[in-house]
C-alpha cells in the first residue's frame, strides 16, 4: 500500500510539472506494465489522444515485455507523430523511473524524429 502511495504522488509531481512547464507542446505519456508498454501523444488543449502505440497489437503476435519491444513501440509512436505532423512533445514518464524499457522507448523515439 506504501509503495502504490509513493508511486501516485511521484506520478502527480511529474505530471504537474510537466504540464506547467510544456509551453503548450503536445504530452508523449508512457505507461508500462508487467506484460505490455504503451505510449500515446496526448493533446491536454483539447484532451485527445492524437497518436498511440503499444505492445498489444491485435492480429499479430504479442511481443514481451523487455527493451526490445520497448525499442519497437518508440520507433512506432515517432512514425504515428511525423505522419500526424508533430515534432516536438514533452516527454511524461509518468511516475516511472526513466531507465530501461521507459529510456529504451525515449531514445528509438528520438532516434525516429520527435524531439524532447
Amino acid at each position: 500500500m506504501a509503495k502504490l502511495s509513493l508511486f501516485a504522488r511521484r506520478r502527480r509531481r511529474v505530471r504537474t510539472s510537466i504540464k506547467a512547464n510544456s509551453g503548450g507542446r503536445l504530452r508523449l505519456s508512457v505507461h508500462r506494465s508487467g506484460r505490455h508498454i504503451y505510449a500515446q501523444i496526448i493533446d491536454d488543449a483539447h484532451g485527445r489522444t492524437l497518436a498511440a502505440s503499444s505492445t498489444l497489437v491485435k492480429g499479430e503476435k504479442s511481443i514481451g515485455p523487455n527493451v526490445d519491444a520497448a525499442v519497437k513501440v518508440g520507433k512506432d509512436i515517432a512514425e504515428k507523430a511525423l505522419a500526424a505532423g508533430i515534432t516536438a512533445v514533452v516527454f511524461d514518464r509518468g511516475g516511472f523511473l526513466f531507465h530501461g524499457r521507459v529510456k529504451a522507448l525515449a531514445d528509438a523515439a528520438r532516434e525516429g524524429g520527435l524531439e524532447f
